[in-house]
C-alpha cells in the first residue's frame, strides 16, 4: 500500500511539473514587442544625464535590442540545459536571428560608423564589445554567452557616454551615405540568405547561376547544372522563427537609420524608401494564429507560412537595393 502512495504521488507530481514547464515554455515563446527607439534614447539620455548626439539613437537602440535577449521572458534561451528551455527551439531560434543582426550592425560600427577614414584608429571600446558578440551562441559554460553578451553591452554603453561627451570628442560617429550604404549591402545578403531558405520549404529544382554574369568566373569545386532545394521538415520552424527574430531587431535599426541619418535620408530624398522598407518589415511581425508554422504547398489547400514570410522579405530586400543604389547617386 506504501508504494502505492508513493507511486500516486510522484505520478501527481510529475504532471504537476508537466503542466508547469508546458505554461512556462508557452510564456517564453512570445516574442516581444516593437518598442519605440527615439522615446527610448531619450529616455536613457535622461536617466543617464547625456545628450542626444548624432549616433546616439543607434547605439542605443543596439543596446537596447541586445539587452531584450538577454532581459525578456525566461532570458536568454538558446543555451538552455534545464527544462523546459531545453525543449524549446522557437523562440532561440529567433534569437539567433536577432543576434545576427546584432552582430552585423555592431561589426559595421567598429569599422564604418566609428571612423572618419580607413587609416583612422578603431574605438577602443568597439573593439572590445564586437568580438564579445561573436561568442557562439549556444555556450553555456564558462564563459557563457550571456556573460559574453553582457560584456559587449558595457562596452557599448561606455562608447555611448563618450559619444554623448561633447568636451572629450574621443568617440564619434559618422553619419555619411557611404556608411549607411556598406552596412545596408550586408544587410541585404542577409535578408536574401534568409528568403532562400525560407523559399524552399516547398522544395524547388532551380539553374546553377554561381558563375553568371562572368565568362571568366570559376570556383573551387564543381557543381551539378541543377540544384534542388528542399528544406528539411525539422527545419521549417527553424528558418521561421530565425527570419522573424532578423526582421524585428532590423525594425528597430532601420528606425534609428531615420533618426541619425535624417539629413543624408532628405539630402537623398530616400526617407520614404526607408519607410516603405520598414513597413514591409513589419508585416513579418503580425500575430501567428496557427499552432504551428504549416508547409503547404505553393498554390494547395494549406497555408504555408514561409512563404508568406520569405514574400515579405524579398519585398523589402528589393526596396533595399534601391535605396542602397540611391544612396550610391551623388
Amino acid at each position: 500500500m506504501k508504494h502505492y502512495l508513493n507511486a500516486k504521488w510522484l505520478g501527481m507530481l510529475a504532471i504537476i511539473l508537466f503542466i508547469v514547464f508546458w505554461l512556462l515554455g508557452f510564456y517564453w515563446s512570445f516574442a516581444p514587442s516593437i518598442f519605440n527607439v527615439k522615446e527610448r534614447a531619450a529616455l536613457s539620455a535622461a536617466n543617464q544625464n547625456e545628450q542626444v548626439v548624432v549616433g546616439y539613437t543607434m547605439t542605443n537602440t543596439l543596446i537596447e535590442v541586445t539587452d531584450t535577449l538577454l532581459s525578456k521572458p525566461g532570458g536568454y534561451l538558446a543555451n538552455d540545459v534545464t527544462p523546459p528551455g531545453v525543449f524549446l527551439d522557437n523562440i532561440p531560434s529567433w534569437e539567433f536571428g536577432a543576434l545576427e543582426m546584432v552582430r552585423d550592425l555592431s561589426l559595421a560600427m567598429r569599422k564604418d560608423f566609428s571612423r572618419s577614414q580607413s587609416q583612422s584608429l578603431e574605438n577602443p571600446n568597439l573593439v572590445k564589445a564586437q568580438p564579445h558578440l561573436n561568442m557562439d551562441h549556444r555556450s553555456w559554460l564558462v564563459p557563457s554567452a550571456e556573460s559574453m553578451y553582457q560584456d559587449a553591452i558595457d562596452e557599448l554603453i561606455l562608447y555611448r557616454q563618450d559619444l554623448a561627451d561633447k568636451s572629450k570628442g574621443n568617440a564619434q560617429f559618422y553619419a555619411r551615405a557611404d556608411n549607411l550604404r556598406d552596412w545596408l549591402k550586408q544587410v541585404e545578403k542577409r535578408l536574401g540568405s534568409l528568403s532562400q531558405k525560407l523559399s524552399a520549404s516547398v522544395g524547388q529544382e532551380r539553374l546553377n547561376t554561381d558563375l553568371a554574369g562572368d565568362m571568366m568566373a570559376r570556383q573551387s569545386t564543381p557543381t551539378p547544372n541543377r540544384l534542388i532545394d528542399k528544406t528539411s521538415w525539422w527545419q521549417l520552424d527553424n528558418n521561421f522563427y530565425e527570419a522573424r527574430g532578423a526582421s524585428w531587431a532590423l525594425i528597430h535599426f532601420l528606425k534609428a537609420v531615420e533618426v541619425d541619418f535624417a539629413d543624408v535620408l532628405e539630402k537623398k530624398n530616400a526617407r520614404v524608401s526607408l519607410q516603405q522598407i520598414i513597413r514591409e518589415l513589419e508585416a513579418t511581425q503580425q500575430t501567428i494564429w496557427s499552432p504551428m508554422i504549416l508547409n503547404g504547398s505553393g498554390f494547395g489547400m494549406l497555408a504555408n507560412h514561409s512563404l508568406v514570410m520569405a514574400n515579405y522579405i524579398s519585398r523589402a530586400n528589393a526596396a533595399l537595393i534601391e535605396l542602397t543604389e540611391l544612396l550610391n547617386q551623388g
